[in-house]
């Protein structure tokens, strides 16, 4: 096939064909194949996460790693197989992952003696350390990070970054010798993560702490930041567990304190995963592909030339000085010749590049570009001299009109109810729901079977003053707590 040909076949298969609002799932997969985020890979629920996609988790990385490590968190890595003695040693978390486990049986063709986990979680295999680790008060806290994969087996309908059998994430696993110390880093670590949500991916998250059905296998309690999808479900999108001395206990992390005495830890874990990537996706793209928030965008600027035969050169010239003018950000030259301005225009587009500068032989004349914005599609004619001053105030522009657009989303969607009336009336009308609620775990299992799979999502740190009766049994509530079908 020659050249001509590939392009021609690339240009009519770029675009996306299916809607957002009318068949949202069919939009989601052609988003990140198009856009070059992903591809599937041989196994099934396990997707390659291209360049494109891993950039903006380095992005993440980067601005957490800055975060802990300032507060005192190393990073390290421990083994990926995880002995089936260590994973049963705390029933109550076993029994939480259970049905997710991979398991190694065989090394070649030889039988192992005991078969080996791939690690579904880190917990007992850090713990397993720990415990020979710590000895004295000296050796606490004990701040432990590790960025890695995870495998669990899961076998609902596998959905690239939202919902995989293999993703990547963070975990930090923590010892203190107080549980004042372990209390105050559960919502330290919550706060970092809805300060990644909201100032690198435009998206609103609310933090609060997860009822007893949902929370982590082992805590005390679980802190999570939440939000709504347009596609009308909610999605949990990180967690912060305090896991109090369960786990210590278990497997004896114990230290002599300053008196002589033998104590036990009080442990944490907190985790961040490429869910995130997925819920970026899902929140701000459109009809036309992805739209990339600013500050994690692998590409913040790409220039395109209008280039004609005779001022070519020209156009090439003054497109490759403005590139360097604006070297403190990302910018990519698109100089190809064997594709048309409009075609690039469309596939930055698809790829959500926030901002796209044009520049022809016109441009020259005036000595000025064109700047277009993904987010809402303006344009704007700006001087050369003005243009690195321009550039840096849009992008807050952007990264602000994004947040504010996905938090009139959020608010639009999220409806008080009072009574089981209305709770069923907001569940048909696919609302994010705040409702009272009795803590009762029958209770909640009971609204999750009558409306079909609506659950809690988490008890917002932003309580009312005064609470009235349960919304489905009308006995006295203990808090008020968000609903809506899950993600």
């Amino acid at each position: 096939m020659s050249k001509n040909n590939k392009n021609q076949n690339k240009r009519e298969n770029m675009g996306l064909t299916a809607s957002k609002e009318k068949d949202h799932s069919e939009w989601y997969t052609q988003v990140i194949l198009k856009s070059d985020m992903a591809d599937y890979s041989a196994v099934s629920g396990c997707i390659v996460y291209k360049p494109y996609s891993y950039e903006v988790w380095e992005k993440i990385q980067e601005f957490f790693n800055e975060k802990i490590k300032k507060s005192g968190v190393k990073n390290a890595y421990f083994p990926v197989l995880i002995p089936e003695s260590l994973l049963t040693k705390e029933a109550t978390h076993v029994e939480g992952f259970a049905p997710e486990v991979a398991w190694v049986t065989h090394g070649g063709n030889t039988k192992l003696g005991e078969r080996l986990a791939v690690r579904p979680t880190s917990e007992t295999i850090m713990y397993d350390s720990y415990s020979k680790w710590i000895r004295s008060y000296n050796d606490l806290p004990l701040r432990i990070n590790q960025w890695n994969s995870v495998v669990r087996w899961e076998f609902k309908h596998a959905t690239p970054f939202l919902r995989g059998r293999e993703f990547l994430w963070q975990e930090g696993h923590t010892v203190f010798a107080t549980k004042k110390e372990a209390e105050a880093e559960v919502f330290e670590m919550s706060g970092y993560y809805k300060q990644i949500y909201q100032e690198l991916l435009a998206v609103p998250v609310i933090e609060g702490r997860k009822t007893e059905p949902e929370k982590f296998a082992g805590a005390d309690y679980s802190i999570s930041c939440e939000t709504f999808l347009p596609v009308k479900k909610a999605i949990q999108g990180c967690t912060s567990h305090h896991l109090g001395q369960t786990f210590a206990k278990a497997f004896d992390i114990s230290f002599i304190d300053d008196k002589g005495e033998k104590k036990y830890g009080w442990q944490n874990s907190w985790g961040f995963t490429t869910r995130s990537i997925g819920v970026m996706i899902m929140m701000h793209g459109d009809d036309k592909g992805l739209v990339m928030p600013p500050y994690v965008a692998p590409t913040q600027i790409v220039i395109v030339p209008i280039i004609f035969e005779k001022t070519k050169k020209e156009v090439l010239k003054k497109s490759n000085e403005l590139k360097k003018t604006l070297s403190k950000f990302k910018v990519h030259l698109d100089d190809r010749e064997s594709y048309s301005a409009g075609w690039k225009f469309n596939e930055w587009e698809l790829k959500g590049v926030p901002i796209r500068i044009e520049l022809g032989p016109k441009d020259i004349e005036k000595k000025h570009v064109v700047v277009s914005r993904r987010d809402t599609g303006e344009k704007e004619f700006v001087k050369w001299e003005n243009l690195k001053s321009y550039i840096e105030t849009l992008i807050s522009e952007i990264h602000n009109n994004m947040f504010n657009k996905a938090k009139k989303h959020i608010k639009d969607s999220l409806i008080t109810v009072k009574n089981w009336d209305e709770f069923l009336k907001a569940v048909k009308d696919k609302k994010w729901i705040k409702a009272n609620h009795c803590a009762n775990p029958k209770c909640e299992e009971e609204i999750k079977e009558k409306t079909n799979g609506v659950k809690t999502n988490c008890i917002p740190f932003d309580q009312p003053k005064t609470l009235g009766s349960c919304v489905y049994c009308n006995k006295p509530s203990k808090y008020e707590v968000l609903f809506a079908k899950s993600y």
